[in-house]
């Protein structure tokens, strides 16, 4: 009789693969909103989060600008996002504006704080100066701006693109850090990626704009369908090319001057978060609520898949109902 052989030990499993954590909820279950920034050319981290964790969202539409990084400041949640990617990869006409308002909108961001560098277009806003704008100019050109179409049909308003409540905090920040801030005026956004020529910037002055920059449409519009409360820091770096005073804007004039002014966005974004509402009476919120003017039922059950996140809230499905495409 053979010896009786030892009985091999099961395999051990393999380690789990690291999954994304639940995203932090509030009373009843609610994800706890959180406080997005968009952070623009100079400005690809954010100082001072604390359980930093960064996120890959997938999308309906495509690939964010880069992964999301989540964590907390100030008892706040925030989620940040640098908007041409880590190590600027992205030219404006190149970012997928919709997967990053909805990767924002997926991780449970309520609000909205965009940091864009943009020219002077007024004689009276001098470089390394801040912008609060209160109005924008589309002057773009071949970027897709809506998440809506094929078969659903929503008209948001944009009369007044920017959160009042948001561009207030952003302002006061901004004066309590000793910079000279300008609230009010209008954002022209071209689509780049070359800078304007004299004849370009000569008329958009005539247009009476405050300044230029080329990333904030259409974000602001997505921002809106998206139901999110939007602002916009804009960090002068130049006069565009009218000045006959000053040398016509360069890369190398906008980075010298773009370091001086990220460093001052850093503390104005310390200041501001803990102080972003967390309620709006300017009903940014409920953009959607009266804007789709498509028969819910007639919905193509592809394209209410798609927007599911920003329909069920109005357009609730119905339980059990068969969800297709």
């Amino acid at each position: 009789m053979s010896a009786k052989q030892p009985r091999p030990s099961p395999p051990r499993p393999s380690p789990p693969r690291p999954s994304p954590s639940p995203l932090p909820r509030g009373e009843r279950g609610s994800v706890e909103p959180a406080v997005g920034v968009i952070g623009g050319s100079g400005l690809y981290e954010m100082e001072g989060l604390e359980d930093i964790r960064w996120v890959k969202v997938k999308t309906p539409f495509g690939d964010p600008s880069d992964a999301y990084c989540t964590g907390r400041f100030g008892g706040r949640r925030v989620i940040f996002l640098p908007r041409h990617g880590r190590g600027h990869r992205l030219t404006p006409s190149e970012l997928n504006y919709r997967a990053n308002i909805y990767g924002m909108k997926a991780l449970g961001a309520h609000a909205l704080v965009s940091i864009s560098a943009v020219g002077s277009m007024k004689e009276d806003i001098h470089p390394l100066e801040l912008v609060v704008p209160d109005q924008f100019y589309d002057h773009t050109k071949r970027r897709v701006g809506t998440f809506f179409g094929d078969g659903i049909v929503a008209h948001v308003g944009m009369a007044h693109p920017v959160c009042s409540g948001i561009a207030t905090v952003l302002a006061k920040a901004g004066k309590d850090v000793g910079a000279r801030v300008h609230k009010g005026g209008t954002y022209i956004c071209i689509e780049g990626p070359q800078f304007s020529t004299k004849g370009e910037s000569e008329i958009y002055r005539r247009w009476g704009v405050s300044v230029i920059g080329m990333t904030n449409m259409p974000e602001a519009k997505l921002a809106r369908e998206a139901e999110l409360c939007y602002a916009t820091l804009a960090l002068v770096t130049d006069y565009d090319v009218w000045h006959e005073e000053h040398d016509a804007v360069t890369v190398e004039a906008v980075v010298a001057n773009l370091m001086k002014n990220v460093s001052t966005a850093k503390e104005v974004l310390r200041r501001v978060i803990p102080l972003v509402p967390e309620s709006c009476g300017q009903g940014c919120p409920e953009a959607l609520r009266s804007a789709v003017i498509t028969d819910p039922g007639a919905f193509p059950p592809r394209a209410r898949k798609k927007l599911a996140l920003l329909l069920d809230r109005h357009f609730p499905q119905k339980p059990g109902a068969r969800r297709r495409g």
